[in-house]
């Protein structure tokens, strides 16, 4: 599952991609693309007609090569799309091979059996550098497994029993230590196989719009097909009967053959962008859905912050310097192995050229941090340092006659209105200062929240904190709303709220306390790393677990959606030249007077029907590469962004077609063809 984004023409894929757009000729899959199975059937009875003979040969035979080239481009431009899922989906059928498992029988003997043979509820006992065997949830244990079978990413993650990340995937390997685990799936059921035959297509269903989208296609079509054979009397009456080859080749021109060609590689498409984030969609419905949300619901710890509090200011109490107070922090956090203690380190580094000392001569003796005393420091040299939390160090202070200035007692309490976490120093029983921590909002969140802002999209920022804290946090990284002090109820209220109100609502969780919210959100992004009750209830999983990635979803649920839409104006568009091309074409002879509609100045009836024809059938393979990525997406309100493509693909679709048949025609004409 690389991340590396994949060439439009690779050669492999194009291969695959050729022979199957043959395979895609029986008439049974057709079936399923009311335009095109038209256009097959035309196909068929001009080749038909084409053996018995007769005049104008050359012409006839040209046409009906060009109809089926626009069937077989449209099954190549469908083909293209499922030929990159499949080279996916071959890569990972390599992380699905037969192993051999420990499983632990009743009487806590183990036996070896194929994994094959494993059934859901099994236990099973897999050591380093084994396989795990299927699906599963770890009952005991601790080990770092590798997963870039799944992810794509190299680093090994770490696995333990309980909490948010004792799900583990078969095909991962164990690298240390062991673990012991419960399988939570049948075979042919685990999630490898579920990404093997989605990514593939092969459990690809049609989404409520694209389903939409089709009839409006039959619809149109089977009104375009009356029209044409009702046109045969007519030309009859009017003393120009057609031949059924410029009959086929007018209705082919009037349906909307471009669209109709590409529009499941639209959507296949669509969940392949997705699946080179590493993002795997349940269903075509959930990107069609993250193109049409309302409501992002995020998380503060890990996606809007960076997850640990850092230190960002050293406030030092009257008659202390900076220096000192900086000093007396980085030695009481020295031996604090907390990302909070690290980076008070850091910063007296930074701010102060201050470096981690050799404390070995010095026979330095630390105070770890417990949770009785919510403190920790260093004896050294005399000196007597601690850090910890305000109610803690004031208590110590206290047993020994001192107490917190006034000047840091305000300090402490400007830091907590602010959102942030106040740790006291203290050295040899007097306040040096207050150690200011706070949530380290991540660097361009407000840019994005900006962009989606512009969207039409509404955030709101989920957290445990206090709603003091949580608004400090909620104002710095610019989120619309928050919900402080949430519970999973909490979460599941604010959804179902925003749903009454008809809105789609998207949200992102990785433990079991988040799958009621995760099933209930119309998009369910489920971290990879979280339970298995997460990623059953949501209806994508993150392979990467970033819950940032939540945004990525939906502006390529929003590309999808915009390139459906751009590629069906511009097929719409463009059918106005083709009506210019052949009308003149078929009754100019008869009424001289639509010679004036002939505003192209094609050369002859003959080179102006081919000319259709054959622009018709290359503006699918021009148009594939458009298909497989996307139309470029820029935030920007919902009536901007219809200007701009009507005037992309709108205007576009009309004037291209002009210019595409007029020069086909100037080239068969050149070349005596036509």
């Amino acid at each position: 599952m690389a991340k590396k984004k994949k060439a439009i023409w690779e050669w492999k894929i194009v291969g695959r991609a050729i022979w199957d757009a043959l395979l895609k000729l029986n008439p049974h899959k057709m079936m399923g693309n009311p335009v095109m199975f038209v256009v097959e059937i035309g196909s068929v009875i001009t080749t038909a007609l084409l053996f018995k003979g007769g005049s104008a040969f050359k012409f006839n035979l040209q046409i009906t090569l060009w109809l089926w080239f626009t069937v077989l481009f449209a099954n190549f431009a469908e083909a293209m799309a499922e030929g990159r899922g499949k080279a996916q989906a071959d890569t990972l059928r390599k992380a699905r091979a037969e192993t051999i498992a420990n499983r632990i029988l009743p009487d806590g003997k183990t036996e070896q059996v194929p994994s094959s043979k494993l059934r859901s509820g099994d236990v099973v006992m897999v050591s380093a550098s084994e396989f795990i065997p299927s699906d599963g949830e770890i009952l005991e244990g601790v080990a770092s497994v590798d997963e870039s079978a799944i992810t794509g990413e190299s680093a090994p993650v770490i696995r333990e029993a309980g909490g948010d990340r004792s799900a583990v995937t078969g095909g991962t390997r164990v690298l240390s230590d062991w673990l012991k685990i419960k399988i939570t799936s049948n075979p042919g059921e685990t999630f490898l196989d579920r990404m093997i035959a989605l990514v593939e297509g092969a459990e690809r269903q049609k989404t409520p719009n694209e389903i939409a989208l089709n009839i409006l296609l039959a619809g149109l079509t089977i009104i375009f097909l009356l029209a044409v054979v009702t046109l045969q009397p007519f030309a009859i009456y009017s003393g120009s009967p057609q031949t059924v080859f410029v009959l086929v080749s007018l209705l082919v021109c009037l349906i909307p053959t471009t669209i109709g060609g590409l529009l499941s590689a639209i959507g296949i498409a669509g969940m392949d962008r997705l699946v080179q984030h590493n993002v795997l969609a349940m269903s075509g419905r959930a990107v069609e859905a993250a193109g049409d949300v309302n409501t992002l619901l995020l998380d503060k710890t890990g996606t809007i912050t960076l997850g640990n509090r850092q230190a960002a200011e050293f406030v030092s109490a009257p008659g202390i310097t900076a220096a000192q107070m900086a000093d007396a922090a980085q030695l009481s956090s020295l031996a604090d192995e907390t990302p909070e203690g690290r980076s008070i380190v850091v910063l007296a580094k930074e701010r102060y050229g201050l470096r981690g000392r050799d404390l070995a001569a010095h026979e330095a003796q630390f105070i770890p941090f417990t949770a009785q005393t919510r403190m920790s420091g260093v004896n050294l040299d005399g000196r007597e340092i601690r850090k910890g939390a305000v109610d803690a160090i004031s208590k110590y202070l206290s047993e020994h006659g001192t107490g917190l200035p006034k000047e840091v007692q305000s300090a402490v309490e400007t830091i907590a209105r602010s959102g942030g976490t106040p740790l006291v120093v203290a050295e040899n029983r007097r306040a040096l200062g207050v150690i200011h921590l706070k949530d380290i909002v991540k660097g361009g969140m407000k840019d994005r929240f900006d962009q989606l802002r512009a969207m039409g999209i509404k955030t709101v920022m989920i957290t445990g904190d206090n709603p003091l804290t949580a608004a400090a946090i909620a104002r710095e990284a610019g989120v619309d709303d928050f919900l402080a002090e949430a519970t999973p109820k909490d979460k599941m209220d604010l959804i179902r709220n925003e749903q009454k109100q008809g809105k789609l609502v998207a949200m992102t969780g990785d433990g079991t306390n988040d799958a009621p919210a995760l099933a209930q959100a119309d998009v369910g992004v489920a971290m990879n790393t979280g339970t298995q009750a997460a990623k059953e209830a949501g209806n994508m999983v993150d392979l990467d677990s970033n819950p940032t990635k939540l945004i990525e979803v939906v502006e390529i649920g929003k590309q999808l959606l915009m390139t459906r839409g751009a590629l069906t104006t511009f097929s719409i568009s463009n059918d106005v030249a083709k009506y210019f091309a052949i009308i003149p074409a078929m009754f100019a002879g008869t009424f001289p007077v639509l010679n004036a509609l002939n505003i192209m100045g094609l050369q002859t009836p003959q080179s102006a029907v081919l000319s259709a024809v054959i622009f018709n059938a290359l503006i699918i393979i021009a148009l594939i590469p458009l298909a497989l990525r996307g139309v470029k997406y820029r935030p920007m309100g919902a009536a901007a962004l219809l200007r701009r493509n009507l005037w992309i693909y709108g205007f576009g679709g009309i004037v291209v077609p002009f210019v595409g048949i007029k020069l086909i025609d100037m080239v068969i004409t050149r070349a005596g063809m036509a």
